[in-house]
């Protein structure tokens, strides 16, 4: 086990906080601007945000991110920008809505068939990247970001009543999936403040464990494999990890496909747990952009990743009471806009201050160190010439 460094711990907490408190920064500048006030707008997005039937909502939304922010953070560790986790994930739960919708299976099964479709989907479309990258030197950002305007325009075609999608009260969606093929949530009841009856807050997707699995599964391919090491080994140094044998292409190749894998789960929690089909309405674009802030804000670790993914599920559902509030509601883009800013300003000043830290050490440790004997010569060895 590495053993626990506080220096380390203090300085990569460092870098989020930094972040955070400029984006808070920023948008009360904004804000008093407006002629609002700060103070306010924070106090009521904190007060609607931790009401029960937001708090799930707040989780709903987190589950998805967490899985985008995954899926980023392993192209990262790679050193690959897989910004085609937007195409991914949306091509992969239509083609698994549309599966599902063909298929009679029992409970169990049928979800594990939904599941495994969405992964080899997202795998096979985050792997023509790759391919692109390996044997054509194509690189990945340029790639994905086409692969997704193509992916859109696929599940446009797909999603109309001449192909897989039906018009059902003026929306077009693919067929519902049977009831065998829907992951059960946890419903969130209790007696609301004042009230004296229980009521139901809503439902939390079941499908956050699953998310949860997939993040310990990460740490510990990543951390505890000879694969993870590999796979960092070469994002932090290619010409270091081939002189090490490692297969750098066949790395590559692989990161690719496990990005788009773990992509491919980011619609499964609406899909299995409140759509039941594949709308557009349901499944936004813009989720996959959404998980590299989240992955940023999070240093590429499953803890940092969860805790980040809860504060911008934080942010989307509490910005609706703004409204009410007569405060636009636009600010809290800002602060979402201002957290990526931050956050990459704040990685680079924390990583100097650890560079520069790391070197005032080791010159002390030179300093403190006794001077070398010299060593004997041979004429006190044998006791000098004779």
């Amino acid at each position: 086990m590495p053993r626990f460094d506080p220096r380390k711990t203090g300085l990569a907490v460092l870098a989020p906080v930094v972040a955070l408190v400029v984006a808070a920064a920023l948008s009360s500048v904004v804000l008093v601007i407006a002629g609002h006030s700060p103070a306010l707008a924070f106090q009521r997005m904190w007060e609607y945000g931790t009401e029960p039937a937001q708090v799930v909502n707040i989780l709903n939304k987190a589950s998805g991110y967490f899985l985008s922010a995954l899926a980023v953070a392993i192209g990262f560790r790679m050193n690959l920008f897989n910004i085609g986790v937007d195409g991914q994930y949306r091509i992969a739960a239509m083609a698994a809505a549309v599966v599902g919708a063909t298929l009679t299976l029992p409970k169990p099964l049928h979800i594990l068939v939904i599941v495994a479709v969405a992964v080899v989907v997202g795998a096979l479309w985050a792997g023509i990247a790759g391919l692109l990258k390996v044997y054509r030197g194509v690189s990945e950002v340029i790639s994905t970001i086409m692969l997704n305007f193509i992916g859109g325009a696929i599940v446009a075609w797909a999603v109309t009543p001449q192909v897989f999608a039906v018009l059902e009260n003026n929306v077009v969606r693919t067929k519902t999936i049977p009831e065998s093929g829907w992951f059960p949530g946890f419903t969130w009841s209790g007696i609301p403040a004042g009230g004296s009856q229980t009521v139901v807050f809503g439902e939390i997707y079941g499908f956050i464990v699953i998310s949860g699995l997939v993040g310990v599964l990460y740490w510990f391919v990543l951390s505890r494999t000879r694969f993870g090491f590999d796979l960092r080994a070469t994002g932090s140094s290619e010409p270091a990890a081939v002189a090490s044998g490692v297969d750098v292409k066949r790395m590559v190749l692989t990161s690719m496909l496990l990005s788009g894998a773990v992509a491919g789960l980011v619609g499964m929690p609406i899909l299995l747990g409140a759509a039941h089909s594949f709308g557009s309405q349901d499944f936004p674009s813009g989720i996959g952009f959404t998980g590299i802030a989240i992955a940023l804000l999070g240093r590429n670790n499953p803890v940092g990743i969860a805790f980040a993914s809860i504060l911008w599920g934080f942010l989307d559902v509490s910005n609706q009471i703004l409204d009410i509030e007569s405060i636009p509601k636009e600010i809290v883009t800002i602060m979402q806009g201002a957290v990526v800013l931050a956050v990459v300003v704040a990685y680079e000043i924390v990583r100097r201050i650890g560079v520069a830290t790391e070197q005032r050490r080791v010159m002390s440790t030179e300093n403190a160190a006794p001077p070398a004997v010299p060593p004997a010569t041979a004429t006190a060895d044998t006791g000098g010439e004779r």
